[in-house]
């Protein structure tokens, strides 16, 4: 429900139809005598001074698109009240209003863990030092602002290099317009791991990243979107990173889980509307990725485990299924 106020009104003439709606509110408000408002043949006599009329109307029933400004393109709502009055300019006013459309991470397409698993050989033709292989997994695809995401991954270095694994949340904003489509990805929050020497291998058992205030992800909207995505990869000298990029949605009620720390911590963020006045850096910080960005509908599907296993018993067993 908008609501709002119209002030500063002195006298104007009104059309059946303004009469009519004026007549209504001031009715239901009970405020014809108290702001000595006259109504004679179509014109609206106020006494000299201020005079408030409050109002409301209902926000469409089909969904709206949450608010949001980016670089490219912004989605805003905003109410704007004129006052038409006979022989002196109109007066207008305009207050923007921000939008939140839910997105519920307790649905189970978003509470569906997320699992993946490369290798890749250090080196090229006949100078390869060995493979680096990478399995990680988070427990489910929906988060919201504030929560810890736990990732668990298992590194394994074959190779005769000192790699490092990273992990990072992207925000990828998609402008669609004219038929031309223009991308702008930011790195939002990121986390590293120890060095992982040549012959070792390393486990992230549930290694937490936080989700900072960010605009809830925007997937219907057809002239501007916005995925999340966590890479974890793996940094190593002299050659390209090796990179898994799981899909991530942004939402706003928070998981119900029982004893989740996480949820009550999020449900402060439903309240706080600061994200949307956050401006997030262009650049990433630390050490940005070239790859090409890939549509969220895109992504491979994993297999759904059983609930009660181990998430770092499964990372592992899939390592091992890959070697193979």
């Amino acid at each position: 429900m908008v609501r709002g106020k119209l002030f500063e009104t002195k006298w104007g003439r009104l059309t059946p139809e303004q009469e009519e709606g004026v007549l209504a509110i001031c009715t239901s408000l009970s405020q014809v005598k108290q702001h000595s408002l006259l109504i004679r043949e179509g014109i609206l006599l106020l006494q000299p001074g201020k005079h408030e009329f409050p109002f409301s109307f209902q926000l469409p029933s089909e969904p709206l698109v949450t608010s949001f400004t980016g670089k490219y393109g912004s989605i805003q709502y905003c109410v704007r009240a004129i006052l038409e009055r006979p022989q002196a300019p109109d007066q207008s006013v305009k207050r923007e209003l921000q939008v939140v459309s839910h997105i519920d991470v307790n649905t189970p397409a978003l509470l569906t863990p997320v699992l993946k698993t490369q290798e890749k050989m250090v080196g090229c033709w006949f100078f390869t030092s060995g493979p680096v292989s990478l399995s990680a997994k988070i427990e489910r695809k929906g988060y919201c602002n504030g929560e810890a995401i736990p990732i668990y991954a298992e590194i394994e270095n074959c190779s005769s290099r000192l790699i490092v694994p990273k992990a990072a949340i992207f925000q990828t904003q998609t402008y669609l317009a004219s038929g031309k489509t223009k991308t702008v990805r930011l790195m939002v929050a990121n986390v590293r791991g120890n060095h992982i020497a040549s012959g070792s291998t390393d486990t992230w058992n549930g290694k937490t990243l936080k989700i900072p205030p960010v605009t809830p992800s925007i997937l219907d909207c057809c002239i501007i979107r916005v995925h999340y995505s966590l890479a974890v990869y793996i940094h190593i000298p002299g050659a390209k990173k090796l990179m898994l990029e799981l899909p991530l949605v942004i939402g706003t009620v928070p998981y119900n889980g029982f004893g989740s720390r996480n949820s009550s911590v999020a449900s402060q963020f439903i309240m706080d509307m600061s994200w949307l006045t956050l401006t997030l850096p262009e650049q990433p910080e630390g050490d940005p990725l070239d790859f090409a960005v890939d549509e969220i509908g895109a992504l491979r599907k994993p297999e759904k485990p059983s609930r009660k296993s181990d998430p770092g018993e499964e990372v592992k067993s899939l390592m091992r299924k890959t070697k193979k």
